[in-house]
């Protein structure tokens, strides 16, 4: 197995603990996941513009920005225009069927991508790669949290809420096996990831957390910031 199947299958693994924290209502494993949410955003937004974007404008060169704004709107479209009911965290309301199968839809390109982004990043170095995977499983939880509860909300049982979060890791895993068998993706699948990684923090957990009272959740989000400089310092001596 290679490093960075074995990498994709921990943040898969992610998706389904996030799962079975709804699916058990777990109250204090919810309300810290809700602040993994804020910290991976900061983390993630770090990654993708100070590690991801430079990296994908050395391998892509002049396609870069077009290929960062693709992945970008590729997620958008997926998300919120072809998705008639979607946001990150835990879904309180009723909603259709139709609504959960299709953020189920909208989710699997975003965590297809999760697996590009961990793949493309190793063949990079191992250094990066390990960034990576820090920023898409701190995340993965929450995600989780998101498909689970919507797949309940709109009427599945529990087995299928967590069943849906599995499809979720399964997508990252089979994004990291097409990145090592797609010649594309191997030239260009950081800079797609990088527009991935963009939406999904500034767009997607950002404004979850704007929308919470108190200071823990802005300090999480601006805590993960720090913390992605201060484990770059530390892998970047280790390597």
């Amino acid at each position: 197995m290679s490093r960075a199947l074995l990498y994709a299958l921990v943040a898969a693994a992610g998706n389904v603990l996030g799962a079975l924290a709804v699916t058990r209502r777990a109250v204090l494993q919810l309300k810290v996941i809700e602040h993994f949410l804020a910290f991976g955003a900061g983390f993630m937004l770090s990654v993708a513009i100070i590690e991801l974007l430079p990296e994908a404008f050395a391998r892509s060169g002049g396609v870069a920005p077009l290929l960062v704004l693709a992945g970008y709107l590729a997620v958008h479209f997926t998300q919120h225009t072809l998705t008639p009911h979607f946001h990150f965290g835990e879904e309180t309301h009723a909603i259709s069927s139709v609504a959960g199968t299709s953020a189920l839809i909208g989710l699997l390109l975003h965590t297809f991508f999760d697996g590009v982004a961990i793949a493309s990043a190793f063949l990079v170095r191992p250094e990066l790669g390990l960034m990576v995977f820090i920023a898409i499983f701190l995340h993965k939880l929450p995600e989780g949290v998101t498909i689970s509860s919507i797949m309940m909300a709109g009427g599945r049982t529990r087995g299928g809420a967590v069943g849906a979060a599995a499809l979720l890791g399964l997508a990252t895993l089979v994004g990291v096996v097409m990145t090592d068998q797609v010649g594309f993706l191997v030239q260009h699948g950081l800079a797609i990831s990088a527009g991935v990684a963009i939406y999904v923090a500034a767009s997607n957990l950002v404004p979850e957390l704007q929308g919470k009272h108190g200071w823990t959740m802005p300090a999480a989000f601006f805590a993960g910031a720090v913390v992605f400089f201060g484990t770059k310092t530390l892998v970047d001596r280790l390597s």
